[in-house]
């Protein structure tokens, strides 16, 4: 099974962790490599622009890919979006001059929209019944209403800064993005697709999460679980001296709530807390 994914950018590096973290490790990888194995013989890494990565899915390249939603909508693939990862959060907003007459999707009726993602922005405005001209640039989409090329513009933006910089207002949000796990409808459902995906998506479960241990006296127990905030109850076992009256109690809690939660436990009994990180969880 190939996996394709970013060759470079933004999105490259945390790729690259999150197939690390859910035990794909690459293996003789070097700059400008176009593939690479994995310890897993079934599974092979194919680097690829973002862009392009769901062209290599839909035309067999590779089975699955890893890349932004943006980016598979707006090339207009049938593609089975299989699992959110979380990372690379972006939206593709509609700005507009913060000075200018538009305020509302309908003010640019009549008008000129720029962009690089001329796909989604035609389905956007489409959806909405809204009549306008949209053009297709490769880059500086934020100059265009400043030099006369477009009135409006529909750009990805994850913070803003780079809008306030050229003094553009959002005036609507048209599709929040992330980074995805995509496949081709015909291998979704493929054993070693889903294995990949549970692979992936147990290290996107643990993400924020800490696993506590500790000892607790055995008649404190009911108020020991009341305190934990546990996923489903904690797990409960004999000590392993033989200590009747103790007993080892395990339990996977939030990392915000860790704090407050030992303070808790410790006030009603329990003793030896011991709180450890957690790289996948299987729910």
């Amino acid at each position: 099974m190939r996996i394709a994914v970013p060759n470079k950018g933004r999105l490259h590096e945390p790729t690259i962790e999150v197939l690390e973290r859910a035990g794909l490790h690459i293996e003789n990888t070097a700059d400008r490599q176009l593939y690479a194995d994995t310890v897993d013989p079934e599974v092979t890494v194919l680097f690829a622009r973002a862009a392009d990565i769901p062209e290599y899915v839909a035309d067999g390249a590779a089975d699955v890919g890893i890349t932004g939603l943006d980016q598979a909508r707006e090339s207009g693939h049938d593609l089975v979006d299989l699992l959110d990862l979380g990372y690379g959060t972006c939206r593709l907003v509609l700005a507009a001059p913060e000075d200018g007459a538009i305020s509302t999707p309908e003010d640019v009726t009549g008008l000129t929209v720029a962009t690089e993602f001329p796909r989604i922005t035609r389905d956007y405005f489409d959806r909405k019944g809204i009549d306008c001209e949209v053009v297709e640039v490769t880059g500086a989409t934020e100059l265009t209403p400043h030099v006369d090329m477009a009135d409006a513009i529909v750009d990805i933006t994850s913070t803003g800064t780079t809008l306030q910089v050229n003094r553009l207002a959002v005036v609507d949000e048209v599709l929040a993005s992330s980074v995805r796990l995509f496949a081709r409808p015909d291998v979704a459902d493929d054993p070693k697709v889903e294995q990949v995906a549970t692979a992936l998506e147990s290290v996107i479960a643990a993400e924020g999460k800490r696993y506590l241990m500790m000892n607790a006296p055995r008649d404190r127990l009911d108020d020991v679980k009341d305190v934990l905030p546990g996923m489903g109850g904690p797990t409960v076992m004999d000590v392993a001296d033989g200590d009747e009256d103790r007993v080892a109690v395990h339990a996977v809690v939030d990392e915000r709530e860790v704090f407050e939660t030992i303070t808790a436990l410790k006030a009603v009994g329990a003793s030896d807390v011991l709180v450890t990180e957690i790289e996948r969880l299987v729910e």
